[in-house]
């Protein structure tokens, strides 16, 4: 979008924030880059120029403005609702493998070379993988000098930097303040977190955003000492790369207020990353509905609640697991299934809040499970040791960078995947925004009360007009029904489905 002057310089003259993210704004005679929506009086057309990340406006000089602090901006939603190289490697730095693994291991990741990776970076973003990575430390840096009281030298290895110098030298080159000058202007009322050791922050997202099935799908088929739903806000434990975390997430009009208690506070920009993936909030509610809306079928639901999101993961080999114990049985089975596994094979950890007690297992521990000690069906044992047997030897990739077409693909090889199944991991594991579900009977009930077609095949003919946003379709289609995932709790509820396609 930043290569289209005049819509961009009408995005700034109007303070448009839907469009935050999508490009930055930079300043010639200030010398400082903006979100379009900055609230200062906008420059002259003249005088701007725009870039398509903050990498980009840093490599060409421009410092972060200091009022709309563009670094807080929502991620761009084409690295969500894309699946090529430019896109794929972007989810792969925000999930932090360039500073785990270098931009070899990120080439690696993709199949392809360095060069060819960097090459397309540049081309589309107008920055390397290299210098993605570093706006994306500054970021966290900053993050943690302004909400915790961390010795700075703490904070630099936390978000990244290879050492205090290189930290304090980026800080300097991106924000035009040292680290202390940042913490000394760090807003003095912010609350206190009311866990020892949690960080506290905002998560921002373009409005609309509408809590309902989002939340209300996460709490209703919540796994017991994993997940939970408490005071007005959902809560989990994290595997992330270098310990574990719990978050609480809790939905605010402007934002989704994030509370974070990490074993290592090296995993900070991979929690929130996949935070906001686990809530979808990069999406561009506006653009989705307004082509969803043109369905004169559809567009009721729209106009009802607009702004729907698809309730994702923060694990994809979790949730694809979840999956095929969720086959053919209620939700309440489903976690009862989980639940045991959890206690069985998962990891214990301290909740210092209470409620949440061990992670997920992880795919090598689940590879190892005695399959005679699953209380289910031997066919669905067999879906189930296999799917975890591929996982754990890598020949099923589920990870962000995953090919979506191709993975569905090797899902669909495995003994007991069909259509309903790969979609519905499609659709919130590895996040194809056109992931559809014609099979599920919750979808076809309500594709025959609104006068659409309910046979799978005519009602897949029908929706390609609603491509390439179809998994969002199948949020407002389900809203139809009077279920828990539908509503935002009060608190926890456990009701099972009557329909069990509609299980995960």
């Amino acid at each position: 979008m930043h290569t289209d002057t005049e819509r961009c310089v009408r995005a700034v003259q109007s303070k448009d924030a839907r469009f935050d993210g999508w490009f930055f704004t930079a300043v010639l005679t200030t010398g400082i880059y903006c979100r379009p929506s900055c609230p200062v009086v906008p420059p002259k057309p003249g005088n701007m120029t725009f870039y398509p990340s903050a990498a980009a406006c840093q490599q060409a000089g421009f410092r972060a403005c200091k009022r709309c602090r563009p670094d807080t901006s929502p991620g761009s939603p084409e690295w969500n609702q894309r699946a090529d190289l430019t896109a794929r490697a972007m989810r792969l730095i925000a999930d932090g493998v360039v500073d785990r693994e270098g931009v070899p291991g990120l080439a690696a990741r993709l199949g392809y070379s360095t060069r060819q990776v960097e090459r397309q970076l540049l081309a589309e973003l107008g920055a390397g993988p290299l210098a993605l990575a570093r706006a994306q430390r500054a970021q966290t840096a900053r993050l943690l000098i302004e909400t915790t009281p961390l010795p700075m030298a703490d904070i630099a290895f936390a978000a990244g930097f290879s050492s205090v110098r290189a930290f304090n030298d980026t800080v300097r080159e991106v924000y035009a303040l040292s680290p202390s000058d940042l913490r000394t202007r760090a807003p003095r009322n912010r609350p206190a977190p009311t866990t020892p050791g949690a960080l506290s922050l905002r998560l921002p997202f373009r409005a609309p955003l509408n809590p309902d099935n989002l939340f209300g799908h996460l709490a209703a088929t919540a796994v017991p000492s994993v997940e939970e739903w408490r005071d007005g806000a959902y809560r989990r434990t994290l595997r992330l790369p270098y310990g574990h975390g719990i978050v609480t997430l809790t939905p605010r009009p402007d934002h989704i207020a994030c509370r974070l208690t990490l074993s290592d506070l090296r995993d900070l920009t991979v929690a929130i990353s996949r935070c906001r993936r686990l809530l979808d909030l990069d999406a561009d509610p506006t653009a989705i509905d307004d082509q969803l809306r043109a369905d004169p079928l559809l567009a009721p639901l729209v106009d009802k609640a607009p702004g729907r999101r698809v309730p994702r993961t923060v694990d994809e080999a979790e949730f694809a697991v979840r999956a095929v114990l969720g086959q053919q049985v209620s939700t309440a089975a489903a976690r009862t299934h989980a639940a045991r596994l959890v206690t069985a094979h998962g990891d214990p950890v301290d909740d210092p809040e209470g409620g949440l007690t061990h992670l997920f297992p992880s795919t090598g521990a689940l590879a190892a499970v005695d399959p005679e000690t699953l209380a289910m069906p031997r066919t669905r044992r067999t879906t189930f040791t296999t799917l975890v047997a591929h996982l754990a030897d890598g020949s099923v990739n589920l990870g962000v960078e995953s090919d979506w077409a191709e993975t569905r693909a090797r899902l669909l090889a495995l003994p007991g995947f069909g259509p309903w199944t790969a979609d519905v991991i499609a659709m919130r594991a590895l996040g194809d925004p056109d992931a559809f579900l014609p099979t599920d009977l919750g979808i076809r009930r309500a594709a025959g009360e609104l006068g659409l077609p309910s046979t799978p095949a005519a009602l897949t003919a029908r929706a390609a007009a609603w491509r390439p946003w179809r998994a969002y379709a199948v949020q407002y289609l389900w809203a139809t029904d009077d279920h828990p995932i539908n509503f935002l709790p009060v608190q926890a509820r456990s009701s099972p489905f009557e329909e069990p396609e509609r299980n995960p």
